[in-house]
């Protein structure tokens, strides 16, 4: 069984905590593992587990990387989306992937930024479905419901077969009065996005209801190139791929679709206020984290940053506090905060893309201040990395070393600067900058100059493949 791993999507109805760059799947939101290293580590203890193929956004791929890597694992394969095109494209990939060796694995798919509170009785479901799923059927897991959700599709069981029952047919999420009556009948369970098939029955049942989509991803996988420990699809092919979900393109088509039940303490995590409900909460029924005063509150979910928020005679509220950006909404309209999200991307505000600390493989950097012509940031670069060689037409500027040594390259220079050392890197010049200690490097970068955007920056030679 080899466990694919899906670490799409921006989960944009948890900003500002989520972004683009950095979105859901790569946060602790309900522990100390991000939603990511929690998946990886609920396979712990299913028989015959492989290492794990994971699909994700290319812009996300050290992150993926990273991350597993902090829980002592790895992917046998990262897949990289040039560009998004849905979950039954991104499953077709990893079934070619894990099909190259003539191999014909069981795939588990799993969506990244999904909470399980239950990881035995997970394991306990996936079991249950190998069977079938050994015998041809695609399994999809139906979560028990608890109540009549409206932010769910729905599964209908139909005859029963081993270990679970045939899909008598998939529905869309209904309004409250259907829901409720869908909890009553017994014959409903929640639709969660996780499957259980060979990889030879999804490709056959893909080829069989969209075969330009399979035909799209075998040529993006044929023209696919290796870089480090990635897969680069190849774009152009990836490109002419129609974008649909394994749902509609495979579960709501074939013959073939059986649903096991799961009861794991399962959510999607697909708003704020389903944070609220999954975690603990307090006397007064509020979730506070981080450095939170309430007074006289009631039913709030408050996620503080480095600074102290305070709230008072309130009830119901969602506050959400990052470095750069503050947001406040009642607990009954957080599905739309999406539409916050829109109006930035419209206005083109990095605030939807971006935090102010931005992750690189290297380290991460935090833009601690700017304006007119002038930026400064915290470098921080991890031993034994370095940035690229690069320069910018555009910005000329100042390093100052507060921990740790750097060994820059400047034009045909090369300086060893310790702690309360500097150098100036003038526009246009060729520069480098490593870390060649064993703690990490910690530097104040002072930019100047007419535009300071990040794609400023020509390289002439990166060991981590970005162009």
């Amino acid at each position: 069984m080899i466990p694919v791993i899906l670490c799409g999507g921006s989960g944009s109805r948890l900003w500002p905590l989520s972004r683009e760059a950095y979105p859901k799947q790569f946060l602790s939101l309900a522990g100390s593992d991000t939603m990511l290293q929690a998946t990886a580590r609920r396979l712990d203890g299913l028989d015959g587990v492989q290492a794990p193929i994971l699909v994700c956004n290319e812009n996300h791929r050290f992150a993926a990387a990273e991350q597993l890597l902090e829980i002592d694992r790895a992917a046998q394969s990262i897949l990289l989306e040039p560009c998004a095109r849905n979950t039954a494209p991104a499953i077709a990939l990893a079934a070619l992937a894990a099909t190259e060796s003539g191999e014909d694995p069981l795939l588990l798919v799993l969506p990244a930024d999904h909470v399980v509170a239950d990881a035995a009785a997970f394991r306990q479901s996936v079991q249950a479905a190998r069977a079938l799923a050994e015998d041809g059927h695609l399994v999809t897991f139906g979560i028990v419901p608890t109540s009549a959700e409206t932010g769910y599709g729905y599964i209908r069981s139909g005859e029963p077969v081993a270990g679970g029952w045939q899909v008598a047919e998939f529905v869309e999420k209904p309004d409250l009065a259907t829901a409720e009556g869908y909890l009553a009948s017994g014959e409903y369970n929640w639709n969660s996005g996780m499957f259980l098939f060979r990889a030879t029955r999804y490709l056959e049942e893909l080829g069989q209801q969209r075969p330009e989509i399979l035909e799209a991803c075998r040529a993006a996988m044929a023209g696919a190139a290796r870089d480090l420990d990635f897969t680069r699809i190849d774009a152009a092919a990836f490109a002419n791929c129609p974008s649909d979900s394994v749902d509609y393109a495979v579960m709501e088509r074939t013959e073939s679709a059986a649903v096991v039940p799961m009861q794991a303490g399962w959510s999607d995590v697909g708003s704020w206020s389903a944070l609220w409900e999954l975690a603990e909460r307090d006397g007064n029924d509020n979730l506070l984290r981080g450095d939170v005063l309430a007074e006289d509150a009631s039913g709030c979910l408050v996620h503080g940053s480095d600074r102290l928020v305070g709230i008072l005679g309130v009830q119901d509220l969602v506050v959400v506090d990052t470095d750069d950006a503050l947001m406040v909404a009642h607990k009954n309209r957080v599905q739309e905060v999406k539409t916050l999200v829109q109006r930035l991307k419209q206005d083109r505000r990095s605030e939807a893309e971006n935090h102010r600390k931005v992750f690189r493989p290297w380290g991460y950097y935090d833009s601690i201040d700017g304006g007119p012509r002038f930026q400064v940031k915290r470098i921080v670069v991890k031993p034994g990395c370095q940035l690229s060689l690069q320069m910018h037409h555009h910005r000329a500027e100042h390093w100052i070393v507060v921990r740790g040594t750097a060994m820059v390259t400047r034009g045909d220079d090369k300086l060893l600067l310790t702690e309360n050392e500097s150098t100036y890197i003038p526009l246009g010049v060729v520069h480098r900058l490593e870390n060649p200690g064993t703690i990490p490097l910690e530097l104040i970068e002072v930019q100047s100059g007419s535009y300071l955007g990040e794609d400023d920056i020509v390289r002439f030679e990166d060991q981590y493949g970005r162009e």
